[in-house]
């Protein structure tokens, strides 16, 4: 599922803030969102903008964003966290606007994007047969923790780094490619790491590997390597069309000496059959710091341990569980 960065939502709920007479804090979907007094009820509609959501530069209502740069981003405010944006439904000037639709392109909002590519890298368009790498908040879709209550599960951490694919088509040949693109080969980071592991040879034809991309000049190297390296978080079949489960995917890493991210915690049996899943509980697991370093993880992905389809994703149940200590401290 593509994530919807504006949409119209309902507020479920609005609660005082402690000293605060101006504001108050909101219940969006699974965000909490301050907003200003009087300005929404309970049960109210509003045009909710997603974290990192980058309001235009011109109308009126926009405006007030101007000294954050426009982007949507984590604050707190009188120590209430405010994870999102919610506006009254009048900024649409009566434009029809369905629950389902993502209002960015109406509304002239793009997505914040950290590290644009330099052009000359840019070798075409990522690969069609291949999903790109973009998971979904557990806050935006909380009706996937009724999709995953009783079954197996297992929890992976999120490393802090660089996204990078690696296709090996039959068609196409090999392509190494960065979020976005594809991309030409050179000297960066993410084709070195191609000849470093000898993917262009060592991966199957119709496989493709995603990674992060972690290290020194990354993302502040919040996971304290020596050097850059990856570590791989999905292993796809092409031909199949689908990912490969657990086992199989650790047995293909293990096989060609690919480093996979961290796997946290695997929950089988009676304890996935009775596990809370519950909002604040995958919050609280989601805190902590990454191995051997003071500094604080990204955050978590969760994913049955056979793989299946999502009604509320329209697509593969797995979601992330951001850890909000790092988006307070750490985001860029």
């Amino acid at each position: 599922m593509e994530r919807r960065l504006v949409s119209i939502q309902t507020i479920d709920a609005i609660d005082p803030i402690a000293g605060a007479d101006n504001i108050m804090q909101a219940r969006v979907m699974g965000w909490t969102v301050v907003v200003k007094k009087g300005e929404f009820a309970t049960g109210d509609p509003c045009v909710f903008f997603e974290i990192d959501s980058v309001l235009p530069d011109g109308p009126a209502w926009a405006e007030f964003m101007r000294p954050r740069g426009f982007r949507v981003r984590t604050i707190k405010l009188r120590g209430v966290l405010s994870q999102g944006l919610a506006l009254p439904i009048a900024i649409l000037d009566g434009r029809d606007a369905p629950r389902d639709v993502d209002l960015r392109a109406q509304l002239g909002v793009t997505k914040f994007e950290p590290v644009l590519p330099d052009a000359r890298e840019l070798a075409g368009p990522f690969p069609a047969r291949v999903p790109k790498t973009d998971e979904i908040r557990l806050q935006s879709a909380l009706a996937v923790l009724d999709e995953l209550r009783g079954q197996e599960f297992y929890v992976s951490t999120k490393c802090d780094g660089s996204s990078a694919t690696y296709v090996r088509d039959g068609q196409d040949g090999f392509v190494a490619c960065s979020r976005n693109w594809a991309l030409t080969r050179g000297e960066n980071h993410v084709w070195r790491l191609a000849a470093r592991y000898q993917l262009e040879d060592r991966l199957p034809i119709d496989f493709a590997i995603q990674a992060e991309v972690c290290g020194p000049g990354i993302q502040n190297n919040r996971l304290g390597l020596a050097a850059v390296d990856l570590f791989v978080f999905n292993v796809y079949d092409l031909r199949a069309a689908k990912f490969l489960e657990l086992d199989a995917f650790l047995a293909f890493c293990a096989e060609r000496g690919l480093p996979t991210v961290p796997i946290e915690r695997v929950v089988r049996g009676d304890e996935a059959l009775h596990y809370h899943h519950a909002l604040d509980a995958w919050l609280e697991a989601a805190r902590g710091t990454y191995a051997g370093t003071k500094q604080r993880k990204e955050g978590i992905v969760v994913r049955p341990l056979v793989e299946q389809a999502s009604a509320a994703l329209g697509g593969r149940l797995s979601f992330k569980v951001i850890n909000n200590d790092f988006l307070l401290k750490d985001e860029d």
